[in-house]
């Protein structure tokens, strides 16, 4: 009990500081979860060069090949917005007058004498898109300045992420075996152990969260493409690469589908089309996919996904619910030997032995 208590005690104090410190440490985690990532191809590519390439270099290339490939999923984002830009500017004028004949009837039928005049709107939107980029400059710096802690813990995470990454790869081995230094070595054995486990789990993870985005990927492209969407290829993959950061991949992904939609199709249909498309592919990734590609493969039951990403969304925001489900597993691999130990325990032993008189008795 005494080690069960000392483990525990140092769980409880490494989530308290975590939590305290979860804004500082956001970069970091997010570092550390794709050096994880990354580190066994890092250790691939020196095998197959050889001496002749550096570490350093190897961790270069791996790390220049995921930045490369997380900027080739926005650039998705450039066909849409060359295509919808003019787009924007010619049929904005069209659209605010739709909204209105829409409106205005609406508003009279629930006897409210408001009429909706968009022409001063109209007006004004029409004047910022016409304008010409330089005239940006001075509104742009304006809503930095407004937002300055914002854009400031942007450029940070740009900076920072990719800086603690290569430190971490490069590092990644002397770094395991700092903490394995810090493990007694009578429970070395239990730790190395433990670790497996959860190596095992979260490969299971990260392969089935790569089958959820590309399952979402087909269904957004599919279902936006039997709309008639002509962006449909472009934002139905965007969206569904996107949904590895939770809520704002798929945010990103509905506006842009229904701006689109509201540039091509009806306002009824593109609404129409919205909300089919991506309330559906909510509802299978939230209880189908996620829950039987990443629950099923970690072992974790439809209903403790979900809590999971509530619960540690709420307690770490953002940061939480990227390491919800990687959390959960190894949480999940130590439960199972807790139990494990405690059914192999005495006072568990007791308590059978003692149940078993008790019936004997009775007969």
């Amino acid at each position: 009990m005494s080690r069960l208590s000392a483990w525990l005690g140092v769980a409880l104090a490494l989530a308290l500081v975590f939590w305290l410190l979860a804004p500082v440490l956001a970069p970091f985690v997010i570092a550390a979860v794709m050096a994880y990532v990354l580190h066994p191809l890092v250790l691939k590519l020196e095998g197959l060069a050889g001496p002749r390439l550096p570490r350093a270099l190897a961790v270069v290339l791996v790390e220049g090949l995921a930045i490369f490939a997380l900027l080739g999923l926005f650039l998705l984002l450039v066909p849409i917005l060359v295509r919808e830009w003019p787009l924007l500017q010619q049929q904005l004028p069209l659209l605010l007058d739709r909204l209105g004949d829409l409106v205005n009837p609406l508003l009279a039928q629930l006897g409210l004498d408001v009429s909706l005049n968009l022409d001063d709107l109209r007006n004004q939107l029409m004047a910022y898109l016409s304008a010409h980029r330089e005239d940006w400059w001075a509104p742009l710096m304006s809503s930095l300045k407004l937002g300055g802690s914002l854009a400031l813990a942007l450029v940070g995470y740009a900076v920072l992420v990719p800086v603690a990454l290569f430190y971490m790869l490069y590092d990644w081995t002397r770094l395991v075996n700092t903490v394995l230094e810090l493990v007694p070595p009578a429970w070395r054995g239990h730790f190395d152990s433990f670790m497996h486990d959860s190596d095992l789990v979260l490969g299971e993870y990260l392969r089935g969260q790569l089958l959820v985005m590309l399952a979402l990927a087909v269904f957004y492209a599919a279902g936006l493409s039997l709309f008639g969407l002509d962006l449909a290829l472009p934002i139905g993959v965007f969206t569904g690469l996107a949904v590895f950061v939770p809520y704002l991949g798929f945010g990103i992904g509905l506006v842009l589908a229904l701006l689109a939609g509201l540039l091509q199709l009806e306002p009824s249909q593109a609404v129409l089309m919205v909300a089919v498309v991506y309330g559906l592919g909510q509802l299978v990734e939230s209880f189908v996919l996620t829950p039987r590609l990443v629950g099923e493969r970690i072992g974790l039951h439809p209903l403790a996904v979900i809590l999971a990403l509530m619960a540690f969304g709420q307690l770490l925001g953002f940061v939480g619910v990227l390491i919800a489900l990687p959390a959960s597993a190894v949480l999940l691999v130590a439960l199972r030997r807790l139990r494990q130990q405690y059914l192999q325990s005495e006072l568990y032993q007791k308590s059978g032995s003692a149940v078993s008189e008790q019936g004997a008795d009775r007969a």
